[in-house]
């Protein structure tokens, strides 16, 4: 995920603005194409503020009349981040730090004009988000680490029981987020809502007919008009190929669809191309290094990367055959890292057995956004909602075009680096999934606590029991509520989840004392989420006011503290995202000693991805997620269950 580019300590901040780079290799902009992270163009003043804009369809006309992301004040930041390091210092180390807080929040001091000029920033009217511009490159385009692993993130299907043959689920997969498309286009797609509150939707811009381009020092990304390039791309045995989904201003039929990718299967037969796929695995200045390289050893190359980078999206082909979670989860996670084009913001992954699962570039998008799209394609499968058109093949369908790329020496020795790279790279992780079916969100919720937060504690409860101590945790917040907003930062670990997984481990402490522990436990944790999608966090403010420093200027002691850089040191990033037709999502870890725990809750199931380096064991930690899962309910079904009303 992003935070490992936050969490690293091998490249330093760009206090200048992603915006004022010089990107020389970037490609002409035509017309109505979106873009992002490209020129230092000024925001166009917003219309309507405050009232949704009528002339836009439901999707977007809520986003300009959103709030815009708040700037928390000192005071508050201070006080909650000073109770956010209390579990991780000592008596002393916490007078220390609570001396450094006090010296930058005092009156007239350093955090005081850090804090006007964040405002100043937050207030200027060509801001629409004050954090955005930082955020995107510092998290995503800037960070330098292969996007497979460290930024991009999977889902995984269940299985389609009535759609084994792999190119028959793959055309039904694209018909119907073909559908999700024409909906995303025409802007008719309702708003995500929260509390009957409209989200953020500008992210849904760059979901279709989107790719992340290498630069150095910074990414960017561009969104191709969807109205001129209705074309899908398809890779099989590492062969590119591309075709046209609208024939005479209709969607082609899913047999049509499915003809399509037969001829593509037969066409690629059993021969497998070099593997251009596998540089955009790469660290990104290589990758950017190389893409030149490729563009260059041939004339029409660079366009046959255009027709991958301006499709709808990119359907991969594979001809594995993963059969457990596990074998389903890593596939769907890197696969061998070939048969992919990492850079595709939507990549559908269908396999020789006819599982299937989904891979999303992380930079310009949230897993919301994506998790919808998915779970859109699958239940409206499954419940039968998908007009497939005529069961007939059409008699004069096109052949599928293949994009014979032209290669020399150089082409291959980086691809042969790049394909080194990642094999040593995936070659040092673990990835298990932890399905645990003991029971679900519907028995959490007899529990009478917040089924997200009663998870957190699960997780909690599995790191101490592994490790012996409780370590800084993410969890993702979502702030969509405000315009542009993506994510904020929940600090899970707090002096009273570490007083319950302690009690939790010890034999003499009673069941009703362990469950009061608890309920302060979840109460902090949900105290500390609602500030978060509040946008009032610890850590987005924090580094609001670090990158307002200039250059001349240096740190106070409160961000050059060792328990500064300590507290957001990732031991363990979560997120929850759930779907009822999905069987796993998740991605990497952020920290080379940490674990990325992806999970989700279901009525009757939990779900647990823990992926980590291989020296992290995370086939322990899975272990003690379900034995962490298992003893929480033995105790809270004594103890927070109400018994059964009698029927006299």
């Amino acid at each position: 995920m992003s935070l490992r580019a936050l969490a690293s300590a091998s490249r330093p901040f760009l206090l200048n603005s992603f915006k004022t780079t010089l990107k020389p290799q970037q490609p002409k902009i035509v017309a109505n194409m979106l873009y992002r992270n490209y020129t230092a163009a000024a925001a166009a003043p917003i219309p309507g503020l405050g009232q949704p804009d009528m002339s836009k369809g439901p999707l977007y006309r809520y986003d300009t009349a959103l709030p815009k992301l708040p700037v928390p004040t000192l005071a508050e930041t201070c006080a909650r981040y000073l109770k956010s390091v209390r579990p991780l210092l000592n008596d002393e180390d916490f007078a220390k730090t609570s001396a450094a807080v006090a010296e930058f929040q005092k009156s007239g001091g350093v955090g005081e004009e850090l804090q006007k000029r964040l405002l100043a920033k937050a207030n200027d009217p060509k801001t629409v988000n004050w954090l955005e511009d930082w955020w995107n490159d510092l998290a995503y385009f800037g960070y330098r680490d292969p996007v497979v692993i460290y930024v991009s993130y999977f889902y995984a299907y269940k299985d389609d029981r009535f759609r084994k043959k792999p190119t028959q689920r793959a055309a039904a997969i694209i018909q119907a987020a073909m559908d999700f498309r024409r909906q995303v286009v025409d802007e008719s797609l309702a708003p995500e809502m929260a509390k009957k509150a409209p989200l953020d939707s500008s992210t849904y811009k760059y979901m279709f007919n989107a790719c992340r381009y290498p630069a150095k020092p910074s990414d960017f990304e561009l969104a191709f008009d969807p109205a001129q390039n209705n074309h899908v791309a398809v890779v099989r045995n590492n062969q590119f190929f591309v075709f046209d989904l609208v024939k005479d201003g209709k969607v082609l039929s899913t047999a049509d669809i499915e003809a399509q990718l037969d001829a593509i299967v037969k066409q690629a037969g059993d021969r497998k191309d070099p593997a251009i796929g596998v540089l955009t695995s790469d660290n990104r200045d290589i990758w950017t290094e190389a893409r030149k390289t490729l563009i260059n050893a041939g004339s029409q190359n660079e366009e046959l990367l255009r027709k991958i980078e301006s499709s709808v999206f990119l359907l991969c082909l594979d001809d594995s055959s993963p059969v457990t979670r596990d074998e389903v989860s890593r596939a769907c996670w890197h696969g061998d890292g070939r048969n992919r084009f990492f850079d595709k913001a939507l990549q559908f992954i269908v396999f020789e057995n006819g599982k299937a699962g989904f891979m999303g570039e992380h930079s310009t998008m949230d897993g919301t956004p994506t998790c919808r799209l998915n779970d859109y394609v699958c239940t409206t499968l499954a419940q039968g909602k998908i007009d497939h058109g005529s069961a007939s093949v059409s008699s004069n369908l096109p052949t599928p075009q293949k994009l014979n790329f032209a290669f020399n020496t150089a082409v291959h020795k980086a691809i042969e680096t790049s394909e080194k790279n990642f094999e040593e790279l995936i070659g040092k992780h673990g990835l298990y999934v932890q399905n645990y079916e003991g029971y679900g969100k519907g028995l959490i919720k007899k529990f009478k606590c917040s089924p997200d937060a009663y998870v957190q504690m699960i997780i909690q409860l599995a790191y101490y029991k592994m490790h012996g101590v409780s370590r800084p945790t993410y969890e993702s917040a979502q702030v969509r509520k405000f315009q542009h907003g993506r994510t904020e930062t929940c600090r899970t670990v707090s002096t009273d989840s570490v007083s319950w997984v302690k009690a939790m481990e010890n034999p003499h402490v009673s069941a009703d004392e362990k469950t009061a522990l608890f309920k302060k436990a979840l109460s902090s944790h949900v105290e500390y989420m609602g500030n978060a999608v509040e946008g009032k966090g610890v850590d987005r403010h924090l580094l609001g006011l670090r990158l307002s420093l200039k250059s001349h200027e240096s740190k106070p002691e409160i961000f050059t503290q060792e328990v500064f850089s300590r507290s957001s040191h990732w031991n363990l990033s979560t997120s929850q995202l759930s779907g009822e037709h999905f069987d796993g999502y998740g991605w990497g870890e952020v920290v080379p000693d940490g674990y990325g725990v992806a999970y989700m809750v279901n009525e009757n199931n939990l779900s647990f991805n823990v992926a980590s380096m291989k020296e992290m064991h995370p086939e322990r930690l899975h272990h003690y997620l379900k034995e962490s899962a298992s003893e929480m309910r033995a105790l809270f079904e004594q103890t927070l269950l109400e018994a059964p009303k009698s029927k006299l």
